[in-house]
C-alpha cells in the first residue's frame, strides 16, 4: 500500500511539474502553484525524488526563491507580466473564436489582478 502511495505522489509530481513548466511558457497558465505541489508531492513520494527535485534549477527559480522571499521584486512581477502579455496580444490574433479570446482576456485581466493584490511586492 505504501509503494503505491509513494508512485501516486510521484505521478502527481511529474504531472505537475509539467504542468508548471507549461505554465512558465503559456500566459494564461499560472506555473508557479503547480511548482509548488509538485514540490509537495514529490516530498511525499520519496526522499530521493525530493532530493532530485530539490536540486533541479526549476525548483530553485522559482520555488524556493519564492518560499523564502514571500513575495515577488517588483521587477520580476513586471518582467513576468510583459512577457506573458506579448503572448496573450499574440494568442488573440491566432484565436478566431469570440468565446475564447474572451477567456483568454479574464485570464490576462485575473493574471494582473493576482499578481498586484495576492503576490506581495518585496523590496
Amino acid at each position: 500500500m505504501k509503494k503505491l502511495k509513494n508512485l501516486l505522489f510521484a505521478l502527481l509530481g511529474i504531472l505537475s511539474l509539467g504542468i508548471g513548466i507549461a505554465g512558465t511558457i503559456l500566459p494564461v497558465l499560472p506555473g508557479g502553484p503547480f511548482y509548488l505541489f509538485a514540490a509537495f508531492c514529490f516530498s511525499k513520494s520519496s526522499k530521493r525524488v525530493e532530493n532530485w527535485f530539490k536540486n533541479t534549477t526549476v525548483y530553485q527559480k522559482y520555488v524556493l526563491a519564492f518560499l523564502q522571499k514571500k513575495g515577488m521584486k517588483k521587477k520580476e512581477k513586471i518582467r513576468i507580466n510583459i512577457i506573458a502579455d506579448t503572448f496573450i496580444v499574440a494568442s488573440l490574433f491566432f484565436v478566431d473564436i469570440l468565446l475564447v479570446q474572451i477567456l483568454i482576456v479574464a485570464l490576462a485581466l485575473y493574471k494582473h489582478y493576482y499578481f498586484i493584490y495576492k503576490i506581495e511586492t518585496i523590496k
